[in-house]
């Protein structure tokens, strides 16, 4: 990966709207989807963003969900009659009940719920050793995206442990530990594959920090800080042998369309972030609840090699960021962790989360601020 040396570059988390429709279960989807990779890419590049990907078009726009028919040693269930999934809980629920049950009504907590974007979930239940198994699925994503975009600089994405966690349940392990770190192995498949391939991996993982209203708050923050640090450790046992150079980390929380109103401040967790072995880290930095955060940069010290790749573009509201602000909020980062060190980026994925000309405008405005960015900083 490369940093900013001498102009301002551009990214974006992964996630893109559809531009040819596309289902998994028609019978032409295979046959279609080299054709909308090969749209996703070139609608990119039109653009004139530096750091692309394949929309997640590979893996049906969901960040979790792709991963269901890589592993065995898992069941699927349904859930348990009464029990809320993990996403209808936590205090931020609680608070803003009348909201939540106004939006879920409406389906408004996500652009698309129920098609890129799956509000529930089927429990996975781990009942014997876990194997990854999608190797055909995983070399027929890296096959597209390296045919549609070659490997200059062009990425795709995976999920941490800690993140699949969420939603599969441990029969068959003797502790939480071992079950951990069976999903680690078998993640290091894919990222081992993706990274060999040319490839840059983004390891996503947006549950780290969203547990805290779920669980954290009751645990207290040293617990966990504790808890997270483990799971830390599991996705840097999963990227062993891997170079740092190759792997760039994500970190959210959550994305959805409600008020966050008590999201982990990015402070409170960030040493153990930078922990993650990867040269570059993407954070929200341009919705309400986490523009502020820049400032931290300014006690906190980005280690020597690393790039940030703060939200610059928010999924959060239909407004189009001006290229002005665009530009203010690359300066800012710039001014606190070095220009060279900065990529611009987008606070979360756009498939799902945003109506498609409202996506595909704010990446345009992202790419329109860095140029006015490079005006002030080169």
């Amino acid at each position: 990966m490369q940093g900013s040396s001498g102009r301002i570059r551009t990214t974006h988390v992964g996630s893109l709207p559809a531009l040819i429709e596309l289902d998994e279960k028609a019978a032409d989807y295979a046959a279609k989807l080299p054709g909308a990779v090969e749209a996703v890419v070139r609608k990119q590049r039109d653009i004139g963003i530096d750091i692309i990907n394949e929309g997640e078009y590979t893996k049906g726009g969901d960040w979790l969900s792709f991963v269901e028919s890589r592993f065995s040693g898992f069941e699927a269930r349904p859930a348990p009659a009464g029990e809320k999934p993990l996403l209808a809980q936590g205090k931020d629920r609680e608070d803003f009940a009348a909201f939540y049950q106004y939006a879920s009504e409406r389906g408004t907590l996500f652009y698309l719920p129920g098609a890129q974007i799956r509000p529930n979930r089927p429990i996975w239940v781990c009942n014997g050793p876990i194997a990854y198994t999608g190797q055909a699925e995983l070399k027929r994503e890296i096959d597209l995206m390296k045919a549609a975009a070659g490997t200059d600089e062009a990425f795709l994405t995976s999920t941490a442990p800690a993140s699949l966690e969420v939603y599969r349940r441990n029969e068959h392990y003797d502790s939480e530990e071992t079950y951990l770190y069976g999903l680690a192995d078998a993640l290091a498949v894919e990222y081992r594959a993706i990274a060999d391939s040319g490839l840059i991996l983004q390891v996503d993982d947006a549950w780290l920090p969203a547990l805290w209203d779920r669980i954290g708050m009751n645990m207290g923050i040293d617990a966990f800080r504790k808890r997270c640090l483990a799971r830390v450790e599991a996705l840097n046992h999963a990227l062993k042998g891997i170079p740092e150079d190759r792997v760039r980390y994500h970190l959210c929380w959550g994305s959805w369309h409600g008020p966050h109103a008590y999201d982990l401040e990015l402070k409170a967790i960030v040493d153990i972030m930078l922990q993650v072995k990867a040269q570059a880290y993407l954070i929200e930095g341009a919705n309400a609840r986490h523009d502020h955060e820049w400032k931290l940069w300014e006690s906190v010290k980005l280690p020597k090699g690393k790039i940030l790749m703060p939200g610059v573009i928010t999924h959060s509201t239909d407004v189009i960021e001006h290229p002005e602000l665009v530009a203010q909020r690359i300066g800012r980062y710039a001014g606190v962790v070095g220009r060279e060190n900065v990529v611009a980026g987008a606070d979360c994925g756009f498939g799902g989360r945003s109506h498609p000309q409202i996506a595909w405008a704010k990446l345009q405005a992202l790419v329109d601020g860095a140029k006015l960015a490079n005006k002030e900083l080169f």
